[in-house]
């Protein structure tokens, strides 16, 4: 996140609801990208991420996500208070923010469509991208998380308390991945990378359906 060289920051993933649906959605993106390993000039062992494919690889890839839940956070970082940049924790802590908020707008749209029965949901699982972020910084998305989605909030003058959304869940997990390891964090990074193409080029609203769901910030 850095206003200086880019005007938005976003974040992307998948929502699979079982893990059954978790080894479907793994089986197609490997497809995909032994489809790609095949027919491009990719080294053995060499991973197949956003950053390296050409732009029609990564629609390929992208693709084969399609009638998978996702979900993205695009921030415009020319309107969010520039006092977050001011140090490396108060940027985390701000994406710590917006990425819970994505997910929880996420799961609500999913429980209005009838897609989730919020008082179903016993287990919550998050696989998050590996990335420079300290003990402390894991800690506090783990908890704050935890304090979203089990206990529930309350508003910054303590005036309001926000229930958690799903009243019968019995753990929220998160655990930090190697995407050279886990398939479906090498899925997230795509779609991220496709939110990020289609809202720079002013597109992203007429892709936004029931199987994308996007959040706004600030």
């Amino acid at each position: 996140m850095d206003v200086a060289h880019n005007d938005i920051y976003v974040f992307g993933g998948l929502i699979v609801l079982s893990s059954e649906d978790k080894e479907e959605w793994s089986r197609r993106y490997s497809a995909a990208e032994r489809r790609i390993r095949v027919k491009g000039d990719y080294r053995k062992g060499q991973e197949i991420k956003a950053s390296v494919v050409s732009n029609q690889e990564k629609l390929e890839l992208y693709k084969s996500l399609n009638g998978c839940h996702r979900f993205g956070v695009v921030i415009d970082q020319k309107k969010i208070n520039r006092r977050i940049f001011d140090s490396k924790k108060s940027k985390q802590r701000y994406l710590d923010y917006a990425y819970k908020i994505g997910v929880k707008r996420a799961f609500e749209q999913m429980i209005d469509e009838g897609i989730i029965k919020a008082n179903d949901v016993e287990h919550v699982y998050f696989f998050v991208d590996e990335h420079t972020t300290t003990t402390d910084g894991r800690y506090e998305l783990r908890e704050a998380l935890e304090q979203e989605f089990k206990y529930g909030t309350f508003n910054g003058t303590w005036e309001k308390f926000f229930p958690p959304i799903f009243e019968q869940v019995k753990s929220v997990e998160l655990e930090y991945c190697n995407s050279a390891v886990k398939i479906l964090v090498r899925a997230a990074d795509v779609v991220a990378n496709r939110i990020f193409y289609l809202a720079r080029t002013n597109s992203l609203e007429k892709h936004v359906n029931g199987r994308l769901y996007i959040t706004w910030l600030p």
